[in-house]
C-alpha cells in the first residue's frame, strides 16, 4: 500500500480548513485516512499551520509520499530540513542550531516582506490621495470654466437683449413719424373735402 501525506478538505461552503493526513493513495480525498497529523487553515492571516513533527517525520521516514501542497507546509514548518539533517547524520546539537539559524532567517525575511507590504500600501495610499487631489481640481477647473461659460451666455443674452430694445426704440421712432405723417395727411384730406 502506497502511502500519501495529503490535505483533506473539511469545514463550510467557501471556508476551507484542511486536515493534514496519512491517507492510502487510492483512497478519495475525503475518505478514509491512516492518520491525522496536522491542521491548516488557509484563511487567517497568516495561515495557520499545526503539525506534530513526530509523527510526520514517522511517516516520511517509513516512505510515504508527501503531496506537492504538503511538502510545502511542511518546509515552512521546518519538517524537511530537520529530515534533511538526520539523514546527513548530523548530532542533535548541530541539527538544533541549523533550525534556530534558519528560523532567524525566516524571520528575517518575514519582517522585510511585512516592511514592503506595508511600504507598498503606504505607496497606494499616497497615489491614490494625489489621484482624488488632481480629480478634484480638474472638477474645480471644469466648474469655473462652465460658470464662465454662464457668464459669457447671459452677457451675450443681455447684448442681444439690449439690441432688439434699441431696435424697438428706432421702430416706434418710425412709427410714431409714419403717425404722424399719416396723421397729417389724413388731415390734408380732410381739409380738401
Amino acid at each position: 500500500m502506497a502511502v500519501k501525506l495529503r490535505l483533506r478538505r473539511m469545514g463550510k461552503k467557501k471556508q476551507p480548513i484542511y486536515k493534514v493526513v496519512a491517507a492510502d493513495s487510492r483512497a478519495p480525498r475525503d475518505g478514509k485516512f491512516l492518520e491525522a497529523i496536522g491542521l491548516y487553515n488557509p484563511l487567517t492571516d497568516p495561515h495557520t499551520l499545526n503539525i506534530n513533527e513526530d509523527r510526520a517525520m514517522y511517516w516520511l521516514n517509513v516512505g510515504a509520499q508527501p503531496t506537492d501542497t504538503v511538502k510545502s507546509l511542511l518546509k515552512q514548518k521546518g519538517i524537511i530540513l530537520k529530515r534533511e539533517l538526520v539523514r546527513k547524520g548530523l548530532s542533535e546539537d548541530k541539527i538544533a542550531t541549523e533550525v534556530e539559524n534558519w528560523e532567524k532567517l525566516r524571520e528575517a525575511k518575514a519582517s522585510s516582506a511585512e516592511k514592503k507590504k506595508k511600504s507598498r500600501k503606504a505607496e497606494a495610499k499616497e497615489k491614490a490621495e494625489a489621484e482624488a487631489k488632481l480629480k478634484e481640481e480638474a472638477e474645480a477647473k471644469e466648474k469655473a470654466e462652465a460658470e464662465t461659460k454662464e457668464k459669457a451666455e447671459v452677457e451675450a443674452k443681455e447684448k442681444e437683449q439690449v439690441v432688439p430694445e434699441e431696435k424697438v426704440k428706432e421702430e416706434k421712432t418710425e412709427d410714431s413719424t409714419a403717425e404722424v405723417k399719416g396723421a397729417t395727411s389724413d388731415e390734408n384730406a380732410a381739409e380738401k373735402e
